[in-house]
């Protein structure tokens, strides 16, 4: 019978360890080894090479056939993330923090392929079926012909999804789902990993789409260990600030389309509503040209994009200025300030200096240091 016996596994790349340390000698991260209770395999059995296995069938990657249709969300932002649609036996990970609306996105997408009609089950580990319900309702989704099931046992789920067959499985979320051959709490590393591995595998075998939700860490990772990122062909984040209506769903991984697509969405009463013009939304509440204020021309995926910079910079009341980012990399604020005092001979000592992308955006490109060079001058 198998024992027990505690481990210690990295969340960046799942190496085993005996003890904990503070780095990870297979990857080198910091701070990423975390205590795993898994099962003992027992003695070390005879290597795979010693045992003769079944041979596979191998194809041409020259073929006539036809690869099968993307089905088609009727949401615009989705399907664009998506590469322009869902694409049959794939594994999506969805990650984002707790209220952003990764369950309203998913709830509304499944009524949305399960009435184009693709045969749909919504799988809740975190809600009653009932709550499901409650939430469609107030969604005006009721009518929708999705599947719901509250459970988290995998094998149970697994089952289920073997006898139903569908053709679009949504898992929400991974962190609830419990396997009973490995004996940890839901949530932990081996878990997380057996259950997106199950998941998977079963995708390609089935022929099913699967998304799977993935919570996120105050780092704004997903959590658990990164090599589900790996199993998975698609990982979209679902970004925003809760005091914006504004929600972007952003692909940062992509075997079947552009990697960095963003899809843009608002929050309403009556669920999220796509964005079609971002820019003109960004821009909506843009008085008068001001001090501190530049309009941006962005490149997000294959979609330009204009958002707003806005700087300010002031007499700091500390012994130490302060260096606020919110939207942009800090590292990038700092460099650029050193810049303007090295070559510009303009003297930040003694300011605070405050940037701020408006709408809730966070951009990433080089192309904008420009813009915030002319913020802050200005």
């Amino acid at each position: 019978m198998a024992k027990s016996s505690s481990s210690f596994s990295c969340t960046e790349c799942g190496a085993k360890h005996s003890k904990w340390s503070g780095r990870c000698d297979a990857c080198g991260a910091w701070n990423s080894i975390v205590e795993d209770k898994g099962i003992s395999s027992g003695p070390p059995s005879k290597s795979l090479g010693a045992r003769r296995g079944s041979s596979i069938e191998l194809t041409d990657l020259a073929t006539q056939e036809t690869p099968p249709p993307r089905a088609q969300s009727g949401i615009a932002e989705l399907d664009r993330v998506l590469g322009g649609g869902l694409v049959p036996a794939s594994a999506i990970l969805v990650g984002g923090d707790p209220g952003i609306g990764k369950s309203t996105l998913l709830l509304q997408a499944a009524a949305h392929f399960a009435k184009s009609g693709l045969k749909t089950i919504y799988v809740s580990g975190e809600e009653a079926s009932a709550q499901v319900r409650m939430r469609a309702q107030r969604l005006d989704l009721a009518e929708a012909p999705v599947k719901l099931a509250a459970e988290t046992n995998l094998r149970d789920i697994l089952t289920t999804l073997e006898a139903e067959r569908p053709q679009l499985a949504i898992i929400d979320s991974i962190q609830t789902m419990w396997a009973d051959n490995v004996e940890s709490a839901p949530g932990s590393v081996s878990q997380v990993r057996a259950a997106a591995h199950e998941l998977t595998s079963f995708a390609k075998r089935r022929g099913v789409a699967v998304i799977l939700v993935g919570h996120v860490t105050k780092e704004g990772q997903i959590a658990g260990p990164r090599v589900v990122e790996h199993m998975v062909d698609t990982v979209l984040y679902f970004e925003g600030e809760r005091g914006h209506q504004f929600r972007i769903l952003r692909a940062v991984k992509n075997r079947f389309g552009p990697a960095d697509e963003i899809g843009v969405f608002e929050m309403t009463g009556g669920g999220l509503a796509e964005v079609t013009n971002p820019s003109a939304l960004f821009l909506s509440e843009r008085g008068q040209p001001s001090p501190g204020s530049v309009v941006f021309a962005g490149i997000e995926g294959t979609r330009p994009v204009l958002v707003e910079l806005q700087a300010l910079v002031a007499p700091s009341p500390h012994s130490q200025a302060r260096r606020t980012v919110v939207g942009w990399d800090s590292g990038r604020l700092a460099m650029i300030l050193a810049v303007l005092e090295a070559r510009c001979g303009i003297p930040f000592a003694g300011l605070d200096v405050y940037l701020n992308v408006a709408g809730g955006m966070k951009i990433s490109e080089p192309a904008a240091d420009l813009a915030v060079a002319a913020a802050i001058l200005s």
